[in-house]
């Protein structure tokens, strides 16, 4: 049934029906979603020219509601009950009132989401909206330097098989209202002065510094991928041996991962001039972006999904670019793997806290014996989490692989030298998840049984 944010429409009409449902929920603190195929009553339908119908959603957005709504839709297909339907999510914006060109600024072009229906805006609301709208915004702000190529930005669209035409600046709104090119095309170009930090510690703290890898200076698109393809190095795989098989687990679960770096890049709020940072700790990972939750936002409604672009023309080149979905659809894919506690909210920074997975395994107690190679004799076991380096970790992967591998083989594998290799086992041995069986022609045992 249509809810205060679920819109249902029979089909796709010629009238401006459709742009005053979107405008309604632009205007609306939640946004909403609209379905086209399903009449009033809830029965699925269908559409009979999907792809028609969702080229033309878009076109007909696209040119007669302003602001400009671009970065701020979503217009997907869905199957349901085996009939096509037709998705369109649209985010609240951040520049309301948003209006439909032809009517402008008045109570036949303003409208706003009022129960399960959308009603024409007062005029007084209008003009108040009007007055107090966001200026200070990424697509607002000129650009310090007008002298930009954009070539890195061409590759990635190029690969994708969406060429940008001459028109591409106006097109992706990386100018101002004056023609001038703006901080969104400064952060696109091929070369800025946008450092990307990414730190790497001993420890649990920032005390000792082991690498700090800097990205940035280029496309934002490019220091993206940087920054993914660098913590997906760090994000290792490690095997837990059980009685029965290997199981192979990461540092953190590579989805909601990509989803928090994407989010603190496409989310950032780059007018205060800062970056997202990126922390990498023996037990977790943090991620800080500028810029708390946007304004009319709360804290439930961003677990839920609800969604407010901070930056628009961003969210619509990462969207072309297929780094970022369907809107609203990051967050609760991070929170099917992380807990809202990962999240800490500040008056000027939102930071997410991953927490590394452990390898975790069951001693054996009581009256273990060093032949024994199925199991276990004697007492019970006990769960507990083992405290392992990234370097002891790619040892007893190496092991849990190959159990005649040798220490040199190790050595050489990893490129360190063999009294160094000699510690690590030690340790694993000692923490009794390793023993050695025979000398020269032995093999190892691993005592990790869950």
């Amino acid at each position: 049934m249509e809810t205060n944010r679920i819109e249902y429409k029979l089909e796709l009409t010629k009238d401006l029906d459709l742009e005053k449902e979107v405008i309604a929920f632009l205007n609306y603190v939640e946004g909403g979603v609209i379905f086209i195929g399903i009449d009033k009553n809830g029965h699925i339908l269908g559409v009979s020219d999907m792809d028609g119908d969702m080229l033309k959603i878009k076109d007909r957005i696209k040119h007669n509601i302003s602001p400009s709504a671009m970065g701020l839709f979503d217009v997907v297909s869905e199957l349901i009950d085996g009939k096509e339907i037709i998705k369109i999510i649209v985010a609240s914006g951040s520049e309301k009132p948003y209006f439909k060109k032809k009517y402008g600024l008045t109570e036949k072009g303003c409208f706003l989401r009022v129960g399960t229906a959308s009603e024409p805006m007062p005029q007084p609301m209008i003009d108040k909206l009007f007055a107090s709208r966001t200026r200070n915004s990424i697509g607002k702000i000129k650009s310090n330097r007008q002298d930009l190529g954009f070539e890195q930005l061409r590759i990635y669209y190029e690969e994708k098989g969406k060429p940008l035409n001459n028109q591409f600046k106006r097109n992706l709104e990386l100018q101002t209202e004056d023609g001038l090119l703006n901080y969104a095309a400064y952060l696109l170009a091929d070369e800025n002065n946008n450092s990307i930090k990414l730190a790497k510690y001993n420890g649990d703290n920032r005390v000792e510094l082991i690498e700090n890898n800097e990205f940035g200076y280029c496309s934002l698109v490019k220091a993206t991928k940087s920054v993914l393809d660098k913590i997906e190095i760090e994000n290792k795989t490690f095997a837990t041996i059980t009685s029965k098989e290997r199981k192979e687990s990461r540092f953190w679960n590579s989805i909601a991962l990509r989803e928090a770096i994407i989010n603190a890049f496409v989310h950032n709020d780059y007018t205060r001039e800062l970056t997202p940072k990126f922390e990498i700790f023996d037990d977790r990972i943090e991620i800080t972006s500028a810029g708390s939750l946007p304004e009319g936002l709360t804290e439930s409604e961003f677990f839920e999904g609800f969604s407010i672009p901070r930056n628009k023309e961003l969210m619509r080149v990462f969207k072309d670019l297929e780094l970022v979905e369907q809107l609203g659809s990051g967050i609760p894919r991070i929170l099917q793997y992380y807990g809202k506690e990962s999240f800490q909210f500040t008056e000027n920074f939102l930071r997410m806290t991953l927490r590394k997975n452990q390898l975790k395994s069951s001693t054996l107690s009581g009256g273990q014996t060093g032949g024994q190679t199925g199991g276990q004799t004697g007492g019970q076991t006990e769960n507990v989490t083992l405290q392992l380096s990234d370097r002891q970790l790619e040892v007893l992967n190496l092991i849990s692989t190959d159990l005649k591998i040798t220490r040199k083989q190790i050595a050489e594998k990893l490129n360190i030298n063999e009294s160094a290799i000699q510690k690590h086992i030690n340790v694993l041995i000692e923490k009794q998840i390793i023993e050695r069986i025979g000398t020269y022609k032995g093999y190892w045992k691993i005592l990790i049984i869950e």
